[in-house]
């Protein structure tokens, strides 16, 4: 199946660019670092994975700053939406700021494992692609749950 990855910055975009896609048959995946948006979309279109953009943001002073939160999970649930990570961020970025955003992969993963939502590991280029054995072994080393590892390989 094709996949289609979109990346809008604004709602009337993002939704024509999404049906477009979802009218030629194609997987939607969106991904946006506006958490205002992403949340705009869950209510509003139809995707199947909501990838929020985790590097370049700046934690609150109690937690981290992930792009996923309790309402955005309750939307996914809802509408029954993937949350996609994407291992170019965690594979790209090196010391502090890679520390960072596998904190807020943690993060979301203990949001995915409470509201019951599955979770996907990305790759949009062929070099920082894992197999699944990596995945599944990163994803528990994170604090995936045994039954949200198991659905990684499923597709």
């Amino acid at each position: 199946m094709n996949l289609a990855i979109i990346s809008e910055r604004t709602f009337e975009r993002a939704r024509s660019e999404i049906r477009k896609a979802a009218g030629l048959g194609k997987k939607v995946i969106f991904t946006s670092g506006d958490d205002e948006l992403n949340r705009k979309i869950l209510e509003k279109e139809k995707v199947e994975i909501l990838m929020p953009l985790l590097k370049g943001r700046r934690d609150f002073q109690k937690q981290r700053n992930s792009g996923f939160n309790h309402v955005l999970a309750k939307l996914a649930e809802k509408s029954n939406v993937v949350i996609g990570v994407n291992l170019n961020e965690i594979i790209d970025s090196k010391g502090k700021e890679m520390a960072s955003v596998l904190s807020r992969v943690s993060q979301n993963i203990r949001l995915c494992a409470k509201n019951r939502l599955k979770m996907k590991f990305l790759a949009s280029n062929r070099e920082n692609a894992r197999d699944i054995y990596d995945l599944k072994a990163l994803g528990s080393v994170l604090g995936m749950p045994t039954w949200m590892t198991k659905s990684l390989s499923d597709d």
